[in-house]
């Protein structure tokens, strides 16, 4: 898989909002609002059939647990690691992978993953190491604030590779990379493939070859798309499923989606504007609530 992922060719595949989308409000799916510890919720994994959450930049390094059926916080996990802006959550069979990749700004250079080894109730916090990584197409380091196209809050495991979704706010597309757990010292991120979302993407999700990317856009529309895996790794040759979900003064921020069997779960941190404030909550669409 090493070698077919430094060799697969870049594929470029673009897409019209105009095109079809269903519409699924998820409003009355929502399970719960979540707990006023966990308001800046910022990505969703399901790891050995227990949900996991946690806060974005700023916020004390942990990891909450919480109860799939009333959204309410089980345990809370520290880590022995610094949360400078905490985007993304993913796991193989053993360790989980956090996203410490935030760049709104599209300035920093101390990009990371870090990788956590998991027990039943707890983490290891002596053998956490950090897995560094650059954009070999970011030139420059200019403050671009909301306008980078270097910016991530998505990821997946898959095969001994990370795979992360850039968050482009210029040009409204996702480009998928790939990182190799095991390197270590700072590695180039290996693009893959871009596809033109319209939206900006928060979080993704891989279950049964198929990829879940959610997002917004500035207008607080929230969109999920569902692309089937038409070869190993490789997602963006066909156009997805597309859904409308609602809008972000009713449903929160939405920046978590995790997936097993039973269906697709979703978390909003509170979100504040002009217009209103919506609380953070967590949702739960069953699989039969999406078309065949």
């Amino acid at each position: 898989m090493k070698k077919f992922f430094f060799t697969i060719a870049i594929t470029i595949f673009t897409s019209s909002f105009s095109q079809q989308y269903e519409t699924l409000k998820i409003r009355k799916f929502r399970i719960a609002y979540l707990d006023e510890k966990i308001e800046e919720t910022s990505g969703l994994s399901l790891m050995n059939g227990k949900l996991y959450t946690f806060n974005d930049s700023g916020n004390s390094p942990e990891i909450f647990e919480l109860d799939k059926t009333t959204g309410s916080i089980i345990n809370i996990l520290p880590i022995n690691a610094k949360n400078k802006d905490w985007e993304a959550l993913t796991h193989d069979e053993s360790n989980f992978y956090i996203g410490d990749f935030g760049n709104n700004g599209g300035t920093r250079r101390d990009l990371g993953i870090y990788k956590v080894s998991s027990g039943n109730e707890s983490f290891k916090n002596d053998s956490i190491t950090t897995i560094q990584f650059e954009y070999p197409e970011q030139k420059e380091f200019i403050p671009k604030y909301s306008s980078t196209d270097f910016d991530a809050e998505a990821m997946i495991y898959f095969n001994g590779k990370i795979h992360l979704f850039t968050k482009e706010w210029k040009v409204k597309s996702t480009t998928h990379y790939t990182i190799d757990s095991a390197v270590q010292g700072k590695q180039q991120a290996q693009k893959t493939e871009t596809f033109k979302t319209n939206f900006l993407v928060t979080d993704a999700s891989y279950y049964d070859k198929k990829l879940y990317l959610i997002g917004y856009t500035k207008k607080t529309k929230v969109f999920l798309n569902i692309f089937k895996e038409t070869e190993p790794g490789v997602f963006f040759k066909e156009s997805p499923e597309r859904y409308y979900l609602g809008s972000a003064l009713s449903i929160g921020q939405i920046e978590g989606i995790a997936v097993d069997e039973t269906g697709i779960y979703i978390s909003g941190e509170k979100f504040h504007s002009p217009l209103g404030t919506a609380k953070q909550s967590l949702y739960f669409i069953p699989t039969d609530k999406l078309k065949d």
